[in-house]
């Protein structure tokens, strides 16, 4: 007999190492539980965390799973969407960022896990791009293989938040924390980079909505 299709999962929230009050200077509502609010999927800040990116909380899982090519892995349940006023006008995550040796690896094994294609597959020279979608509306996972990567496992890297109003957003922020906006690779929207001088221990970029 023939087992039934996994469902797609759902990322429900990231876990990020760092202190709450660098992500607040950059215009991002903190709960008291350390919770930056977004639909579909939350960032989580974990002071005993590593710095950056460490973990990702996904629904419609295998309880089972503990990991996704290296990427710590923890199975929960659906969340409700959440809404939250952020000074920067930030609703909701774009894509998380997955830096791998192998994009042909790890995209196999978030499709083996989660149920969700690989979309397409983006050349650029040396480095690739593939891209699943994990759940109906929910985050885009952006798979990076670069040449000067050679550990064996993939690794969180980094996010993208959607705006409201970018260019409102980049002028609260200010020049010392985040970068001028530009033309970003999706066609009409524009994305500006969180500087390193931040302190959030990962990448961070702030984009205009389709």
């Amino acid at each position: 007999m023939e087992s039934s299709p996994l469902p797609e999962s759902r990322i429900e929230w990231l876990r990020v190492g760092g202190d709450p009050l660098k992500w607040q200077r950059i215009g991002c509502e903190v709960t008291s539980d350390g919770r930056i609010p977004m639909l579909f999927c939350s960032i989580v800040i974990s002071p005993d965390a590593p710095t950056g990116l460490s973990a990702w909380g996904l629904s419609g899982l295998d309880p089972a799973i503990t990991e996704i090519d290296g990427i710590v892995t923890v199975a929960v349940e659906p969340m409700s969407p959440v809404l939250c006023d952020h000074p920067n006008g930030g609703t909701e995550l774009d894509h998380v960022v997955v830096m791998t040796s192998s994009l042909d690896r790890t995209c196999a094994a978030i499709t083996a896990a989660t149920g969700a294609p690989l979309k397409r597959i983006r050349d650029l020279g040396s480095m690739r791009q593939g891209f699943h979608r994990l759940g109906r509306g929910g985050l885009i996972v952006e798979v990076v293989e670069r040449p000067e990567i050679t550990e064996a496992v993939a690794s969180l890297w980094g996010v993208v938040i959607n705006v409201t109003d970018l260019d409102h957003a980049v002028a609260q922020i200010g020049e010392d924390l985040i970068s001028s906006s530009k033309d970003a690779v999706q066609p009409g929207r524009r994305i500006a980079t969180v500087r390193t001088e931040a302190g959030l221990g990962t990448a961070v970029a702030l984009m205009s909505h389709p």
